[in-house]
């Protein structure tokens, strides 16, 4: 039960994850409507749709007009993550979540050391790099490479070439950089950062039970956003928190916990 415990949100995210990939495996093989589509565009039941809002951006960067459905769906992406669950689809949804996970205890069991360093904020450049680029060659560019299409289609259709470009991945987060592609490069990350600054769910820290054991900082992909832990009570403000909630299962001091927090209003 105490391992359970300690692992309840890792369980519960890798059901969720695996269980979008089945949803979607279920739709190409056993005709589901469920959810169609990939994690760029699909739709729920047949009816409504399902858009991710930066691909939605390359279309427009491209010079292409996106249809109604696509910016339907965008806005509907848009207000659960950026209203109401912040940088989830990072941590709950994408199946690169997995391998990034996988490298990371790969690493830990070899006893290897990243030692590269990188700036989180590399992301960022490129998730601009990637407007401009599908501004200047007319086709969403990061679409074309994305890992996330690539790694959904090895699952759903079988080994191709692709899948060495996801061992590629894996093995830079094993070997060169931590947590290096959604940590540091992937411009979905950048995004879905950008719009959760003042989404309703964040981790709440209470610095009355803290006993500065930095657990936290030792399972956390992104410690940069721990800057309270320890020092002040309140909520992780940066959107760069992916909401994993790995920080509150490895809390033993009951400081960390899920909260509905509107920064907006400033109310708890």
């Amino acid at each position: 039960m105490i391992i359970i415990k300690r692992h309840r949100y890792l369980i519960a995210r890798r059901v969720v994850q695996i269980g979008f990939l089945v949803i979607f495996a279920g739709s190409n093989y056993a005709g589901w409507s469920i959810l169609k589509g990939n994690y760029s565009s699909g739709t729920v039941l047949d009816a409504i749709p399902l858009s991710d809002p930066y691909a939605v951006l390359q279309i427009l960067f491209s010079g292409f007009l996106a249809g109604n459905d696509l910016l339907f769906g965008a806005l509907i992406i848009l207000i659960i993550y950026g209203f109401f669950f912040g940088r989830g689809f990072c941590s709950w949804i994408c199946p690169l979540n997995i391998i990034s996970d996988s490298a990371i205890a790969v690493s830990k069991r070899l006893k290897i050391e990243p030692s590269f360093k990188m700036s989180v904020k590399t992301r960022y450049v490129i998730m601009l790099l990637g407007l401009v680029l599908s501004a200047l060659l007319g086709v969403s560019a990061f679409e074309i490479v994305s890992p996330v299409a690539i790694l959904h289609r090895g699952v759903i259709f079988g080994i191709g070439f692709g899948w060495t470009i996801i061992l590629a991945l894996f093995l830079f987060d094993v070997a060169l950089v931590k947590n290096g592609w959604c940590g540091h490069l992937c411009p979905l990350g950048a995004f879905y950062s950008l719009i959760s600054s003042y989404a309703l769910l964040n981790v709440k820290h209470d610095s009355d039970n803290c006993t500065n054991c930095n657990r936290c900082f030792g399972v956390c992909h992104e410690p940069q956003v721990l800057d309270i832990i320890g020092k002040q009570s309140g909520v992780i403000k940066s959107g760069e928190c992916t909401n994993c909630a790995r920080c509150i299962e490895v809390c033993d001091d009951d400081a960390l916990k899920f909260s509905i927090t509107n920064r907006l209003l400033k109310k708890n």
